[in-house]
């Protein structure tokens, strides 16, 4: 494995310290990236991040990035390579296959505090290479994190990862094994948590855990604690946005143990299976009784209280979405090779019928499909999205409440089985 740059970590220092006196540029983020990258030389995966990195600015589709492509479609403007995104690629903070050339994508502006940005950049450049560790996004419905119980025990995970962070010593192991207790109490409700979770806890959480160690500007544990772990509660929907505080903290507290662990989590192990065997934690053999009992540590009353009042909110919030996407007229749109972008912090689960977006664009090769308020139902298996049905069908714009549909040639919309239903389908 690579040795870390010292020289590097300066070079980037003293530019973190530059752009935050000075007005950043697309050029001047393109340089911090690389620097980021080059500081950490490998040595964290074993696999450079460095790489092709696409600037995307989302208002006028305009691009900035740090090498040209094999297509030419990006043209030598001041030292970087500027161009146009086509409006059949969603703009988000990703990888992408674009313009032959698999690239880090990133939305403009960028976090004006040097530490989210640089946090932002090394998570997004990893997203680039996890395939090369073996470590592929899977896509997972997390539903069971919008049901009352499902949040409770997931708050009282992120109270005690807290702890721990904070601890030292047997403190930190004691606080440790309550986080995973409260994770097996909560997998134990739901029987598809346990692979759900994991699968994106893989993805984004270990995505944010590189962002986290790969920014040298900043104290890991200070920052995992004061802001993904503080925040994480804040968020309205925790279906898609919970790995981003757990797969930092857990990967800390697995570098803290000082065994190996990077190279057996691409075996899809779970982080918290693995902190467990590598810093020997003792686990009880009756995990229920020991999460009950351990609750009352972590404000388990006032939180279960909270909850009660939340949930019967949700119930309103759920009732008028099966009435709107389930039970009126809808239309609805198979998904074949889509593409999404959408916020992970406000998603509704209606249980097996899938999860309600609230906003979301989502392109395939019928056309591009955008939903600016209202939600769209994403059915569990990702075959089938739904939203109200559409107060005109004639093209190019097929429009209802809150979202609209542009078809490519070759598709139309017409009346589906059930009475005041429309489908989009092929033209034949």
């Amino acid at each position: 494995m690579a040795s870390l740059n010292k020289a590097a970590w300066v070079a980037l220092h003293l530019m973190l310290v530059a752009l935050a006196h000075a007005e950043s540029t697309p050029a001047d983020a393109l340089r911090e990236a690389d620097a980021i990258c080059r500081g950490d030389n490998g040595a964290l995966w074993g696999v450079s991040l460095c790489g092709p990195v696409l600037l995307v600015d989302p208002t006028t589709r305009s691009v900035f990035a740090n090498q040209a492509d094999p297509e030419k479609l990006l043209k030598p403007e001041g030292g970087i390579f500027v161009g146009k995104l086509p409006e059949k690629i969603n703009i988000a903070n990703t990888a992408l296959d674009w313009a032959g050339t698999h690239w880090t994508m990133m939305m403009l502006p960028l976090p004006e505090a040097n530490d989210r940005r640089a946090v932002l950049m090394a998570h997004e450049m990893w997203h680039r290479i996890q395939r090369d560790l073996g470590l592929p996004p899977i896509g997972a419905a997390n539903n069971h994190l919008d049901t009352r119980d499902g949040r409770f025990w997931l708050q009282l995970e992120w109270r005690a990862l807290t702890r721990a962070l904070e601890a030292t010593g047997a403190a930190r192991k004691e606080a440790a094994r309550d986080a995973v207790v409260f994770r097996m109490r909560r997998r134990a409700l739901f029987p598809d948590a346990t692979r759900n979770e994991r699968d994106l806890e893989l993805n984004e959480g270990l995505a944010e855990y590189t962002g986290v160690k790969m920014s040298r500007s900043l104290d890991p544990v200070r920052f995992v604690v004061g802001n993904e772990l503080k925040e994480a509660p804040q968020q309205k929907s925790f279906v898609r946005s919970f790995a981003y505080a757990t797969g930092p903290a857990y990967g800390l507290l697995l570098d803290d143990t000082g065994a190996d662990w990077r190279q057996p989590v691409r075996e899809r192990r779970d982080l918290a299976e693995l902190l467990v065997q590598r810093a020997n934690i003792q686990m009880p053999a009756d995990t229920v009784a020991t999460a009950n009992e351990r609750a009352a540590q972590y404000g388990g009353a006032a939180l279960g209280a909270e909850e009660d009042r939340r949930e019967e909110v949700h119930r309103d919030l759920v009732k008028n979405l099966r009435a709107k996407l389930v039970e009126g007229p809808v239309l609805g749109i198979p998904l074949h090779k889509m593409n999404m972008q959408f916020d992970p912090g406000n998603l509704v689960s209606l249980d097996s019928l899938g999860t309600v977006y609230p906003n979301i664009r989502i392109v395939d090769d019928w056309g591009i499909l955008t939903v600016t308020s209202g939600g769209a139902l994403m059915s569990g298996d990702f075959s089938r999205v739904v939203v109200a049905a559409p107060k005109n069908t004639a093209q190019p714009a097929i429009k209802g409440e809150g979202w609209e549909l542009r078809l490519n040639p070759g598709w139309s919309v017409g009346p589906a089985e059930r009475k005041g239903d429309f489908t989009v389908r092929p033209d034949r």
